[in-house]
């Protein structure tokens, strides 16, 4: 018997390399002002900030992304100006898959998988990217439809529902945003471990991964 029937994924972090997305996208915009500004650094400091704008009361996924450049560029001593805020949520379109990430969901699909996304996005802005994702997902589930963001429960509770009885397992990149939340609610997760990192927390992912390939090798043995 499979032992699955649906899986669902987190989108920026797991399917989509949003980390060279955002370096990219602030590396450019400072050298429009003629500043270095170290990308690792950046992150770092981008990684700390944007849960605690999430936390705030809700607003869309583009004001988030606005408002937390605003807050890490202060952080390098620069104030963007209101027009140049734009400049992250433009750059969403370019963010791309990682290189095994549609190879994986074509694989997956064509084990008879139903596919979902459950992600801290606004819906045009996972639209841009769903262009260059191979496959259709039976259903996309984003902040802006349950005007929360994970680690908050909304996302989950709400995939529960469009699953039903069938099994599934949530594969994610993100401890914090999806292994934690998850595990949380019984919900069989996979962490897709791309940086070997260590656990970070005493909670630990039913299965774990380097990349997506290993993924989707380990769910065609269990089809």
């Amino acid at each position: 018997m499979r032992r699955f029937d649906v899986i669902t994924f987190d989108c920026y972090g797991t399917l989509i390399d949003w980390e060279q997305g955002l370096v990219s996208a602030f590396q450019r915009m400072a050298l429009r002002r003629g500043i270095a500004l170290d990308g690792q650094r950046m992150l770092t400091v981008y990684h700390q900030v944007e849960p605690i704008v999430e936390a705030d009361s809700f607003r869309t996924y583009r004001e988030v992304l606005r408002e937390t450049s605003r807050r890490v560029l202060r952080t390098f001593g620069w104030e963007p100006e209101e027009s140049e805020l734009d400049f992250l949520p433009e750059s969403v379109r370019d963010w791309k898959p990682f290189p095994d990430t549609n190879q994986a969901l074509v694989d997956l699909r064509s084990l008879g998988y139903a596919l979902g996304i459950l992600s801290n996005v606004d819906d045009d802005l996972f639209e841009e990217t769903r262009r260059q994702l191979s496959v259709d997902f039976e259903f996309i589930i984003t902040a802006q439809q349950i005007r929360s963001y994970k680690p908050k429960l909304g996302h989950f509770v709400e995939a529960r529902e469009r699953v039903g009885s069938r099994k599934w397992i949530h594969a994610a990149q993100s401890y914090f945003h999806d292994v934690l939340p998850s595990s949380a609610l019984g919900i069989p997760v996979a962490w897709i471990n791309r940086k070997s990192a260590p656990p970070e927390a005493e909670t630990r992912p039913d299965f774990e991964y380097h990349n997506l390939q290993e993924f989707a090798e380990a769910m065609s043995k269990t089809s």
